[in-house]
Order: structure tokens, then C-alpha cells, then sequence
């Protein structure tokens, strides 16, 4: 049997999407208010869990469950176009995830029980009988709690040593995970087609192109909008306007994007995401802040 090249896995575990989770971590790790002192190497562990190891898995999952959908949409991704021969594709998966468990032993139950939760998301986002990406309301939701939710919450968990993240950090995780939501809408654009024909009911499918963008737009809109309204009942009022100011910056952005949905769909991805997860890191600092911890 013929060996994929080492090109071909690093295509399949794709990289670019390594970064949201990674810094949700990070976020729950400035949130927590802990320092970093004799904490780096935890901290380093779990950002690279997050990434090359449990995001990696979930996207060589998905292309293995996707390589149908993908000759018609992305036929040169390495499954459909022949570069990951046979069932390798499958085999990279599942060796993949043990290591990802594996390296989520050092982090304590928190960090391991995250692990386990964001893989078994992935499976069901990803593999039959579930496959939740068969419907855009339940397959991205599955998606913003595992790159940011959990993300964030383990961070916040392991860096307290394994006591339950505060309540108000918590909340901010629960409304940036709602938000990822139409991140990941913005996502389904580029796959309209291949969707519709293999029976795929992303937004873009079940609503209609011009109804996703505007539903991406008002859930990413929103959720910033509820952390905004936290941090001003919290008396942490500089930080709610510095989100207030990344937030008026993406509403600009917006309606560039609603002009052509499909089209700018990627340069929103582009331009406007990195605003609401600079916004994501402002949230953190506020919460540092505020339990004592160095600003």
C-alpha cells in the first residue's frame, strides 16, 4: 500500500483552522486571572491540545466522512484527489485522536475530560449516525461550543488547578461559542453546491444564501452585544467600549458582505472574524482584571 506524503497529512489536519481553538484557550488561561508563573508548560500543552492535536483530528475525521461532498466542492482536497491513497485517511483519524488523548493526560481530568468531549463532537459532527453537519443549526452550534467554548473553559479550568472557571467567565464562553456559530455559517458558502446535492442542509441550503448572512451576522452581532451589556454591569466600562469600537468596525464590514454573500463571504472570514476574536482576548483581560490579576 502506497504511503501518503508528508504534504498530503498536513493538508488533511489544516492548519488555518487550528487557530480559533488555540486562542479560546488562551483566552480561558487570561480569564482565569492566574498567573503564569511554573505554569508556562501546562499552558503551552494545552493551546498545542487544542490545535494540532484535537482540531487536527476533527478535520482529518471530517474529511474522511466528507470525501463525497468534497470530490464536488474540493475536489483537490487529499482524500478525493487520490494524494491520501486507500483508507489512510481513516487510519491518520484514529491515530490522531489517541495521541490527542494521550497528550491531554499532563492537563488533569479537566484537560483530559475537554479532550475526550471536543473528539466526541467531532465524531458526531462529522461520522454517521449523527453526523449533526447534516443540519447547519445543530452541525455549527457542535462547532462553536468545541473551538470555543470548551476551549476557553478548559483553559480557565486548568489553570486554577482544576476548580470550576467562575461563573462570569463561563458566560463569556457560552456567548462567543454562540457567536462561532455564524462564524462557522460563513464557512458553509464556499459549499453551497456539493451541499445541496448530497443532501447537506447547511444555512446556506436551508435558508437561502441572502437569509444565511444576515443570520450569521445577527448571531455574531448579538453575542458581542450580550458581553458588552456584562462588562458595563460589571463596572469594567473602557473594556465594553473597546469591544463596542471592534464591533462597529465588523457592522461596516457586514453590510459590505450582505451586498454579496457568497462572494465576500471568505473576506469577511478574512477581515471581520479577527475583530470579534481580538474582542474575544479584551473579554479575557476585563475578567483578569477584575479578580486581581495583572492587567
Amino acid at each position: 500500500m502506497s504511503l501518503p506524503a508528508l504534504s498530503a497529512i498536513t493538508e488533511l489536519f489544516k492548519p488555518v483552522t487550528w487557530f480559533p481553538p488555540m486562542w479560546a484557550f488562551a483566552c480561558g488561561v487570561v480569564a482565569s486571572g492566574v498567573s503564569l508563573d511554573g505554569r508556562w508548560l501546562l499552558a503551552a500543552v494545552g493551546i498545542a491540545l487544542a490545535g494540532p492535536f484535537v482540531c487536527a483530528t476533527s478535520q482529518a475525521v471530517n474529511d474522511w466522512f466528507d470525501r463525497h461532498v468534497d470530490a464536488i466542492n474540493e475536489p483537490h482536497r487529499p482524500i478525493p484527489s487520490g494524494r491520501m491513497p486507500g483508507r489512510w485517511g481513516l487510519y491518520i483519524a484514529v491515530l490522531w485522536t489517541l495521541v490527542s488523548l494521550l497528550v491531554a493526560v499532563p492537563l488533569g481530568p479537566w484537560g483530559f475530560g475537554a479532550a475526550a468531549l471536543g473528539l466526541l463532537l467531532a465524531g458526531a459532527y462529522s461520522a454517521p449516525p449523527l453526523r449533526l453537519k447534516q443540519n447547519g443549526w445543530w452541525g455549527n452550534a457542535a462547532c462553536g461550543f468545541s473551538y470555543e467554548g470548551i476551549a476557553w473553559a478548559t483553559g480557565a479550568a486548568v489553570m486554577a488547578g482544576g476548580s470550576l472557571p467562575e461563573a462570569r467567565s463561563l458566560t463569556f464562553a457560552v456567548l462567543y461559542s454562540i457567536g462561532t456559530h455564524g462564524i462557522m455559517t460563513l464557512n458553509d458558502f464556499k459549499s453551497v453546491e456539493g451541499d445541496r446535492r448530497m443532501g447537506i442542509r447547511s444555512l446556506p441550503v436551508q435558508l437561502g444564501e441572502q437569509r444565511a448572512g444576515l443570520a450569521a451576522c445577527w448571531t455574531m452581532a448579538l453575542a458581542q452585544v450580550g458581553v458588552i451589556a456584562l462588562l458595563m454591569a460589571w463596572d469594567l466600562p473602557l473594556h465594553a467600549l473597546a469591544i463596542l469600537a471592534l464591533l462597529g468596525g465588523q457592522l461596516l464590514m457586514m453590510k459590505r458582505f450582505l451586498a454579496d454573500v457568497r462572494g465576500r463571504a471568505l473576506w469577511y472570514s478574512g477581515f471581520g472574524v479577527p475583530l470579534f476574536v481580538a474582542g474575544m482576548m479584551v473579554s479575557a483581560f476585563a475578567l483578569r482584571v477584575s479578580t486581581g490579576g495583572a492587567a
